[in-house]
């Protein structure tokens, strides 16, 4: 940083006692978490034009205190460019406006939960989403919003809501062999997905090979209907 630079030639009454952010921590993650989570991030990458695209590092948010932070599954800082990055400083690059919490064992304790949510208050995100795959069917997916200050839950019907930071829509589906998973889709109805793009390979392949059957169908049919009229 130029600042940190041009700070470190000049006169100082005292040496600077450094904090440590660390980058890293060994918690545990069932293959399930792992799917979903990461299926999330390749939807999300399809962002990477105008948003940073963060999962599972540190976000700090106190510049004095390495204690304040978490490690959302996936998040979203809008208009920042999407590069490699250790952890994410809030005084360095701003507070994500969109954060994701696909719910884990721990996570799913009343008490742990508050304080995480306290701490996505304290962070300042827009748009807060819990994923719970192990919930029943209605109860999986959760929303907060930030409103005049306060981090308020959103009554969520069904499994469909609206994304407000994409300005698109959230849907619980089943994806990539999973029974559930949590996708963005471009309509309410979670009709039209947001696809990874692998998916958009593969639909395009899929299109491909159906215009080229149904051209050789009509060639075989013109075919036929020339010998018809040549006998």
């Amino acid at each position: 940083m130029q600042h940190a630079a041009h700070a470190r030639r000049l006169r100082h009454v005292r040496a600077p006692s450094p904090l440590h952010f660390p980058e890293e921590a060994l918690v545990p993650e069932t293959k399930r978490h792992l799917e979903i989570r990461t299926l999330l991030y390749v939807v999300l990458k399809t962002f990477s034009d105008r948003a940073a695209i963060g999962s599972d590092q540190f976000v700090y948010w106190s510049a004095s205190d390495p204690s304040r932070c978490l490690a959302p599954d996936a998040f979203v800082r809008l208009g920042t460019p999407d590069t490699p990055f250790g952890s994410w400083k809030t005084w360095e690059r701003g507070a994500p406006e969109l954060a994701v919490e696909i719910v884990s064992e721990h996570d799913a304790d009343p008490q742990t939960w508050a304080e995480k949510l306290g701490k996505y208050h304290e962070l300042g995100v827009l748009e807060l989403v819990a994923f719970d795959p192990e919930a029943a069917p209605g109860e999986r997916l959760r929303v907060w919003d930030r409103i005049d200050g306060d981090l308020v839950e959103r009554v969520v019907e069904g499994e469909r809501s609206p994304c407000t930071v994409l300005d698109l829509h959230w849907a619980v589906v089943p994806a990539a062999g999973l029974p559930a998973a949590l996708r963005l889709a471009r309509t309410p109805d979670g009709a039209e997905l947001v696809l990874t793009p692998e998916e958009a390979e593969r639909r395009r392949a899929e299109a491909e090979q159906a215009a080229r059957a149904s051209a050789e169908r009509r060639i075989a049919e013109l075919e036929a209907e020339l010998r018809r009229r040549g006998g």
